[in-house]
């Protein structure tokens, strides 16, 4: 991805999207709707957040940008192989989408939650919806046109 003069961000309050100029990310801002702060740190993640049962309604449902999840286990040899991607794709759509791991051997509940049978299986979110499931080791080229479509 090239870097961006502005990011799209997404209130925590009441949801509006506020454009956020690349000069002031990674400050405190306001929201033009509600006027609720915005902490803008998130923009600058660049490595895949660890989601948790006990976060991932913070983390993802709640979260300012659209979310990937890479749903994964230390065993999984697919796994294994996405993990890099996943890696890459945090730095490359930094402050455009949240990027998340989500072990499901340690957190089943969240699993289970989200039907999810079979891994590496990356779920999108956006708006605090799953918007699509993408099963299987796939591609970069494939995970990146799908998380393109859930982009302003």
């Amino acid at each position: 991805m090239t870097s961006f003069n502005h990011y799209l961000f997404r209130c925590p309050s009441c949801h509006a999207r506020n454009r956020i100029s690349a000069a002031n990310a990674g400050q405190t801002g306001k929201c033009g709707k509600c006027g609720g702060a915005l902490n803008t740190a998130d923009l600058f993640l660049q490595q895949p957040l660890m989601i948790t049962d006990a976060n991932f309604d913070e983390k993802v449902l709640r979260a300012p940008l659209p979310v990937l999840v890479d749903c994964w286990a230390p065993w999984c040899g697919a796994c294994k192989i996405v993990a890099p991607v996943i890696s890459e794709l945090s730095t490359e759509f930094k402050g455009v989408f949240r990027i998340g791991k989500l072990n499901v051997d340690a957190n089943p509940v969240t699993a289970a939650r989200f039907d999810t049978r079979s891994i590496p299986t990356l779920l999108i979110f956006d708006n605090g919806r799953l918007k699509d499931t993408l099963v299987g080791a796939m591609p970069k080229p494939h995970i990146v046109q799908k998380m393109k479509e859930y982009l302003p």
